[in-house]
């Protein structure tokens, strides 16, 4: 049984080889990326054992998903192959004013219909930490029951939870987010969040705030991403700023927050402090915006820590 679970949806992505608007690239590379598939492979290149829940659709792409985590070294046994909707898609844009922007094509995906009847708790009885996004109950009821239905294992197995809200505003109205995330949030024992999402959804003009709201309501750590300005961990009896890693060019940004949290779970999963296992978490961002790709870049533990100790610069 894997030592972290995670649940989610992962697409096929189509990445064009030159920037440029979409309606003028001609040539795509077929690439793949989920915030929690990017999080369970890097949770496996630190070091630990990760298993993927989901469902994919039972055709071409869903098949090369699975065979490509599947080689990744992720669990894939509980992953179920639909016959009546297919594996979602997604493109990227490269190259626009204000970095990459991304278009998805996952309505009525096999993964939308993942339900708590794919969820096996023997599978969690034998894990040591849960990890969920925000994204996963944005897809449908089902997929909301199912997050709900982990939480439940998790608590009865007594699995550490960590959430990230990776808030989709593309995916559901802020009002709804809310209503459906705050409640999921407050039943986890981390919270990894990005600043600008935790000020939206507690309504706080400081992520110091939102933080001691999320403390407040019961959560035992909050792991605020600030991006170049590094993290900041907050509990009810401490609050620490761990610096970035500077980074000569971003090259993409996309996954850069699913590779702090697997860094950040990681460190804890060693043993390490609350301040390492942030600094773990922002080294493992920082090479992993050097690279293009949602998960490539996602490093070993041994390359965190050579860049940790300046001795492996990032990608050029």
């Amino acid at each position: 049984m894997p030592d972290v679970i995670t649940l989610g949806e992962t697409m096929v992505l189509f990445a064009p080889l030159e920037p440029g608007p979409l309606r003028y690239a001609r040539h795509f590379e077929m690439r793949f990326g989920g915030a929690e598939s990017n999080f369970a492979v890097g949770i496996v290149r630190l070091g630990f054992s990760a298993g993927w829940i989901s469902r994919l659709g039972d055709d071409e792409f869903g098949r090369y998903i699975f065979a490509q985590l599947r080689g990744e070294g992720v669990d894939v046994s509980r992953v179920k192959f639909d016959p009546e909707a297919p594996t979602g898609l997604f493109f990227k844009e490269l190259g626009r004013p204000g970095g990459t922007r991304v278009y998805y094509y996952r309505r009525h995906s096999a993964a939308s219909r993942l339900s708590p009847e794919d969820l096996d708790a023997e599978y969690f009885a034998g894990a040591r930490w849960l990890h969920l996004t925000g994204i996963t109950p944005a897809l449908s009821e089902s997929c909301r029951a199912a997050v709900e239905a982990a939480l439940g294992l998790a608590r009865r197995f007594g699995l550490t939870v960590s959430f990230d809200p990776n808030l989709r505003l593309k995916l559901w109205p802020l009002a709804t987010a809310r209503r459906v995330l705050l409640p999921l949030l407050q039943q986890a024992d981390v919270v990894l969040g990005g600043h600008e999402e935790l000020c939206l959804l507690l309504e706080k003009a400081a992520p110091e705030a939102a933080a001691e709201a999320l403390l407040a309501a019961g959560v035992k750590v909050v792991a605020v991403k600030l991006g170049a300005e590094g993290a900041l961990v907050i509990t009810a009896d401490s609050r620490e700023r761990v610096s970035a890693f500077p980074v000569a060019e971003v090259v993409d940004p996309v996954g850069a927050g699913d590779a702090f949290d697997a860094g950040f779970v990681a460190g804890q999963l060693l043993g390490r402090t609350l301040a390492e296992s942030a600094r773990l978490g922002n080294a493992c961002g920082a090479l992993m915006v050097s690279v293009r790709g949602d998960y490539e870049a996602l490093p070993t533990l041994a390359e965190a820590e050579e860049f940790m100790a300046g001795r492996l610069p990032p990608a050029r």
